[in-house]
């Protein structure tokens, strides 16, 4: 046996272990496969001693099996450690000071066993694989017709060569996969194709898409707790343009070195599939997320819990530094913006009108100009505290009293408003509305002794605006609800809607609906078509609600849209291709 360099000798379930004396910092520690069953878990799908097979970007590579367990420092997923026939590793097993297992210098690896095939699966289950496998190098294949599954990287600053996986679990994709090749993929996720699809897509928009869309297997398909991206992408990029310049935006010289790679996986593997194929494979997102994991400081995007604004705010602001959406009065900017309103005991059923002119009045801040989008979060706070029971989504969202230096109606007498009362908010009508006046109106309502101290703010209103008041209708600025993300339980789905008219069907999407096999199968994600989802946001649907508080009495879909509302996605014509 080769030298273990004062450690342990290689214990009966391949580990080796540094002595109680050694400097190794226990609390990284790897946990051995005995110890990781020892729960009672059921054990990874790969045993020691299996031949495997990973795909670089120039072909295959070949490997056993010589260590299987967790790292804590990686992550909850199965790792193996690879002793790889070429020297395509890195080093010879040694992991955080602890000896692993033995092997030749530089073909070592330790690799999430969802980057490995058996190789009875890659070669087929008549190939004769034995103990001098594989009996000869492998044929190197060019980059475009590299197989498409998992490459791994080193988890460092410097891009490693394209040939090496790692001794961590980082990862990046490879090149596209050819038609062909990708029908080898993985059993891991099902035996559905899911190619890569260059060239650009359209969304769906008709009810001949929504009806090819609807069913098991469509959507995107859910992997180690991907929920809440495979809602959120699901959300964006399905059946809006709303996000498009996410796509095509070209890198500039601030972007970071990766941009383009972000950009290339988000279009070709995850969003054009799920357009033209109404189906992405687990495994597509996953090289979202190992890159993503890779290039960013957010650590477990692989396989923990994360919440759908961590995954915003790290794409649109971090990543592909996109164009804020909100520019505030206070000289702030934000893609998302959070309802923080004070719970209204005499609100039985509020609606996000109600709440967004609440937060807004609260907040002293205005709009200075239209988004293009408005993700709007719930006054709530992950899966456990909710202020309302029940939140009606609105369908159109009313911004015309948020926007800075935007002409506004009195809500006394309909004419050009010039100033607003904050403390009248809700005397005279609803909503943000109730605050502005025109000079003739203020001056009478506030010359009541019950308002005569309110403080009285003067609107700005445009020149040229005010030059046409009385030979011109004062418009109303509106956004259209085109998704929302829910929550139950840590579990996120997405109601969508599919197209841009008001007459546009819904549908609710579950990337993790059912499942095939327990611990070592697939989930089979599901879209639903929800064509009553208007009448329950309706005043018809309001007054029913308000007689029936038990939830038992209303179906599942709509139980779920009002109970576990979590982001509402809003967009506005105006500027929608900025």
């Amino acid at each position: 046996m080769p030298s273990n360099n004062g450690y342990q000798p290689l214990t009966s379930n391949g580990q080796y272990y540094p002595p109680p004396s050694s400097s190794a910092n226990s609390s990284l520690r790897p946990i051995s496969l005995d110890e990781a069953c020892a729960d009672g878990s059921p054990p990874p799908p790969l045993q020691l001693h299996d031949k495997v097979v990973w795909i670089s970007d120039t072909g295959p590579e070949y490997g056993v099996v010589k260590w299987l367990g967790k790292l804590p420092d990686v992550g909850s997923e199965w790792m193996a450690g690879v002793s790889f026939v070429n020297p395509v590793g890195s080093g010879t097993g040694l992991y955080n000071e602890y000896k692993l297992f033995e092997t030749e210098m530089n073909h070592a690896s330790l690799v999430p066993i969802v980057g490995l095939m058996k190789a009875t699966d890659y070669l087929g289950s008549t190939a004769r694989i034995d103990e001098s496998f594989p009996p000869q190098k492998p044929i190197r294949r060019s980059k475009q017709k590299s197989l498409d599954t998992y490459k791994f990287y080193t988890d460092n600053k410097e891009s490693p060569s394209s040939s090496s996986p790692p001794k961590l679990s980082t990862s990046a994709p490879s090149k596209p996969a050819s038609p062909d090749s990708s029908r080898r993929s993985s059993s891991l996720f099902g035996s559905i194709d899911c190619p890569s699809v260059l060239g650009d897509v359209a969304p769906l928009g008709t009810q001949e898409d929504l009806t090819q869309l609807c069913g098991k297997n469509r959507g995107i398909q859910g992997h180690h707790n991907s929920c809440y991206l495979d809602a959120t992408l699901f959300a964006m990029f399905s059946s809006t343009t709303v996000f498009e310049s996410l796509l095509y935006r070209p890198k500039r010289a601030d972007d970071i070195p990766e941009y383009n790679e972000v950009q290339r996986i988000l279009k070709e593997e995850i969003v054009n599939p799920l357009r033209a194929n109404y189906y992405v494979r687990a495994d597509r997102v996953m090289h979202l997320r190992q890159l993503l994991e890779r290039i960013s400081s957010m650590r477990g995007l692989t396989s923990e819990e994360k919440d759908p604004e961590e995954f915003l705010n790290l794409l649109l602001n971090q990543i592909l530094k996109t164009d804020p959406y909100l520019k505030l009065s206070s000289g702030l900017t934000s893609s998302l913006y959070q309802l923080f309103v004070e719970k209204d005991e005499t609100l039985q059923l509020p609606n996000v009108q109600q709440l967004f002119d609440q937060s807004f009045l609260a907040s002293d801040i205005k709009l200075r100009e239209i988004p293009p989008c408005l993700i709007i979060q719930m006054p709530r706070f992950g899966a456990q505290f909710k202020m309302y029971p029940r939140i009606m989504p609105s369908l159109y969202l009313d911004i015309t009293n948020v926007l800075e230096n935007s002409p506004r109606q009195c809500i006394v007498c309909g004419e050009l408003a010039e100033f607003e009362c904050k403390e009248c908010f809700g005397k005279f009508g609803e909503g943000l509305e109730s605050i502005a006046f025109c000079a003739v109106c203020s001056e009478k309502s506030h010359g009541h002794k019950k308002r005569s101290k309110h403080k009285i703010t003067k609107l700005a209103v445009p020149a040229e605006f005010a030059m046409l008041k009385n030979h011109t209708n004062i418009p109303r600025v509106t956004m259209e609800l085109f998704a929302v993300l829910c929550i139950e339980t840590s579990h996120y789905v997405s109601f969508v809607k599919c197209g841009s008219g008001p007459d546009s069907p819904w549908c609710f999407f579950d990337s993790m609906a059912d499942r095939k096999g327990e611990q070592n199968g697939y989930n089979i994600p599901e879209v639903v078509a929800f064509p009553d989802l208007k009448w329950w946001l309706s005043e018809d649907g309001y007054n029913f609600l308000l007689n029936n508080k038990d939830d038992k009495m209303i179906p599942e879909l709509p139980r779920r849209l009002l109970s576990d509302a979590y982001i509402c996605f809003y967009s506005s014509e105006v500027l929608r291709y900025r």
